[in-house]
């Protein structure tokens, strides 16, 4: 399998990640749409295609069998201009981003969001552990560079408008330093 780079992409890919009920699937469609980008849900395409290794019975949930997502995606994310969505980080080659965004919410809201998608018991107090303890901003921090990390806040709705315009500003920075 080949490999590529950044270097060789016109427009960078970018990571959207968070705990789930941060909001990162209406910012990625929102951003994608405005800005022109591939939008690219990784449990859905998980779902679609069924790439899973098995199932998760304490959180009612399946197992991403991730290196057939990775294989899934390769050819896709090598051309870049992609925006891709999901919870985790760390499975993903690192060569794959030039952008992650994690998004961040205020626990109150958070508990709210979760306990309305139906959310209980332990899946519900691990996540939002998980957002107190900010696992997937330190994650991100661990897996990528962290000069190509940020953190946007995701308690409002108004936020929306916001953060695509730091998105939209932080490509337009990274065409900037990498034009061919």
């Amino acid at each position: 399998m080949a490999t590529f780079t950044a270097e060789a992409r016109p427009s960078p890919n970018i990571l959207v990640t968070g705990t789930p009920g941060t909001g990162k699937s209406t910012l990625c469609q929102e951003t994608a749409q405005r800005l022109g980008m591939q939008y690219i849900n990784v449990g859905d395409l998980a779902k679609e295609k069924e790439l899973y290794e098995g199932w998760d019975e304490e959180y009612q949930c399946p197992i991403l069998d991730e290196d057939r997502i990775i294989d899934e995606l390769e050819d896709v994310v090598r051309e870049g201009n992609c925006v891709l969505d999901y919870h985790s980080c760390e499975f993903f080659p690192e060569r794959w981003f030039d952008l992650i965004f994690v998004l961040r919410t205020d626990n109150t809201i958070l508990y709210n969001r979760l306990e309305a998608r139906g959310y209980t018991g332990r899946k519900l107090q691990d996540n939002i552990q998980c957002e107190i303890f900010q696992t997937i901003l330190e994650e991100a921090r661990n897996s990528y560079l962290p000069s190509i990390v940020y953190e946007l806040s995701s308690n409002e709705p108004e936020e929306i408008d916001s953060n695509i315009e730091k998105i939209r500003s932080t490509i337009l920075k990274w065409k900037m330093n990498n034009q061919r």
